[in-house]
């Protein structure tokens, strides 16, 4: 076993809730600008702490003559947008407890979470989330009212609230201490029924007041530090970094439609991003291929070579020699300096999440001048249980352990955690609650390894271990990742539980086919089905996973695979809502694909199989 103890850098506070957080924003900086509204195509409305404060007052008021009591618990179904973070706070300050419910969730996950966690209200966004909810309204009589963002409805609590006075509001939100529940969040479900997890006020606030030494860098601009939100709040990542942006005056704007992502980094020019890994693999890729469509592939190809040798060196201490600095400069001219305007031209540091970047992409965007902070967390965590540091990184890790956080390694390779930021139990599931720690420490799942320094690296999920039927244990993202990387491929699961040799299921991304299709001089408009089977892109596959196989033994290797002529997405059940895929669902759906891999029923084959290039 190895660990590593991080202490704490700010002494815990037994009465402090989060609605301390905004009060003492607002008293440090009244007129600081905290977030920032869309208004039309490119603009936006400045909105200061001490507007924020007064919205959250005024809709805390409304829940208070709504009938709210301290304690009850909030459904909110609704897209990342200012007012998510607006209805947080507001219900903080009226003593009740949040709970978020995905924008993708079925009727049947919304009957599940708001009667397991006896919601007595829900707030939804659109028509269509209402109708989701009213599909299976008849089995949550608890449910009593329903407000509607988009028909106005906060405006129309907020009015109905101005009798409350200013002193139950007050008395409200000062009830709860540390100790106390701040949200109840359900797991996304990549396995089984979701649990909720109870999060204390104490694990934000003092995961917030923590993490604001720690992320100093990050969190300070001379011109303003700021970041642009996109992906959804309902999950603890985004959540806790809206929350952490209170607490450090960090200006906030939201863009949930990806499609609209660039035009909006564009104006906005964020100083830090929040991303998963998939996003920076489209903006390497986007780029790529826009090179290649322009004739200059083979000047990208150079440049990101460059890149990533200028990175390395720079984070050895080394050297950098004339001619590297020379085709450096050059190329942070012709290619680098693009991207950065891409990116709004701010942007200094990304934390990325939910899954590895890969060494890879972090050295190309350190050269762009954009460190990329990996880092590592659960639901359970509050999100970040480690992260790396302007000041303290290591490329290819997930970094050291936050202050106030304890990282230890068990001899299975098992990560467990420890600190601040754990979470206090699973709502009305005591068996998994008892189950998931182990003498105080939680038990993520996750198996990993910690070096000298204490810089934690992820290799895989416990329980997706595929032993083969030879005995070798392989880790299925160790393959994955790299081969997902591909501008082509959108999707990878690595199969071969139990069976003489490893296979894949491979998805094609439909946004970048198109682009590649016409860059390699095929037909821009086949579609999945066709392109599934295509011997272009059966050869391009293969060459990503030739790569990815040059980095495992010949028994982990990948030997045969499979391309599904369709998208694997949240809305039919096989991506979480943070885009990690589920596994279960799909080794159960996509059965007779992997039975063909194998040879044992060839009259199940849905779609051909390819035998990978593994040389002896």
């Amino acid at each position: 076993m190895k660990q590593f103890d991080e202490p704490a850098v700010v002494p815990a506070d037994p009465n402090a809730n989060v609605t301390d957080l905004l009060v003492d924003r607002l008293a440090v900086t009244p007129d600081l600008v905290l977030f920032s509204r869309p208004d039309g195509a490119n603009g936006w409305l400045p909105v200061t702490t001490r507007e924020f404060h007064a919205e959250v007052l005024a809709l805390a008021k409304g829940f208070v003559a709504a009938g709210v009591a301290p304690g009850d618990k909030i459904g909110l179904t609704c897209k990342t947008r200012y007012e998510w973070t607006l209805i947080d706070f507001a219900v903080w300050f009226a003593g009740a407890v949040l709970v978020p419910v995905y924008e993708t969730s079925s009727p049947s996950q919304v009957q599940w979470i708001l009667s397991d966690s006896g919601a007595t209200s829900l707030i939804v966004e659109t028509a269509d989330h209402f109708a989701r909810f009213d599909e299976v309204h008849p089995d949550l009589p608890d449910v009593a009212t329903v407000w509607q963002i988009d028909l106005g409805d906060l405006d129309k609590l907020a009015a109905r609230g101005v009798d409350v006075p200013d002193a139950e509001i007050e008395r409200r939100r000062s009830l709860a201490v540390s100790a106390d529940m701040a949200t109840l969040i359900y797991t996304s479900g990549s396995t089984g029924r979701p649990k909720g997890c109870v999060l204390s006020h104490g694990n934000f606030v003092e995961t917030s007041r923590n993490a604001g030494i720690a992320l100093k860098p990050v969190l300070t601009d001379e011109k303003g530090a700021s970041t642009l939100l996109f992906i959804t709040t309902a999950h603890v990542f985004a959540r806790f970094i809206a929350v952490l942006c209170v607490h450090g005056g960090v200006r906030v704007g939201h863009q949930p439609d990806t499609r609209q992502l660039l035009p909006s980094l564009g104006s906005f020019k964020p100083t830090f991003l929040l991303a998963v890994p998939r996003v920076f693999e489209k903006v390497y890729n986007s780029a790529e291929q826009k090179a290649e469509a322009g004739g200059k592939g083979k000047i990208f190809s150079s440049a990101s070579e460059v890149a990533v040798e200028h990175s390395k060196l720079v984070e050895a201490g080394s050297k950098i020699p004339l001619g590297l600095k020379v085709k450096f400069a050059l190329f942070d001219r012709l290619v680098y300096s693009k991207l950065r305007a891409a990116m709004g031209g701010n942007v200094k540091y990304a934390v990325s999440g939910s899954a590895p970047l890969g060494a890879h992409l972090g050295h190309f965007f350190h050269s762009l001048g954009i460190v990329i902070l990996e880092g590592y967390g659960l639901t359970e965590t509050t999100a970040p249980a480690t992260v790396n540091l302007a000041t303290k990184a290591k490329i290819g890790s997930v970094g050291p352990a936050l202050p106030g956080v304890s990282v230890r390694v068990m001899d299975d390779g098992e990560i467990e955690v420890k600190g601040v930021n754990v979470f206090t139990e699973y709502w009305h599931n005591p068996e998994a609650t008892a189950a998931t720690f182990d003498d105080g420490w939680l038990k993520t799942g996750d198996i990993g390894n910690l070096d000298d320094d204490g810089f934690l690296t992820i290799t895989g999920r416990k329980k997706e271990i595929i032993v083969t039927a030879g005995g070798k244990n392989v880790a299925p993202a160790a393959l994955e990742d790299p081969i997902r990387a591909n501008p082509l491929i959108g999707q990878v699961v690595v199969v071969g539980d139990q069976k003489p040799f490893i296979g894949a299921l491979i998805t094609l991304d439909p946004e970048m086919l198109p682009v590649w299709l016409h860059n390699n001089h095929e037909d821009a408009d086949l579609s999945l089905i066709d392109a599934s089977v295509h011997p272009k892109v059966l050869a391009e596959v293969q060459r990503a996973i030739d790569h990815a196989n040059e980095a495992v033994s010949r028994a982990e290797s990948i030997r045969k695979f499979t391309i599904l002529p369709i998208e694997l997405t949240e809305d039919a059940g096989y991506l979480t809502p943070k885009m990690s895929i589920k596994r279960d669902v799909i080794l159960r759906d996509f059965a007779a694909d992997i039975q063909n891999l194998y040879g044992s029923n060839p009259m199940t084959a849905a779609v051909p199989v390819r035998e990978s290039t593994v040389q002896d």
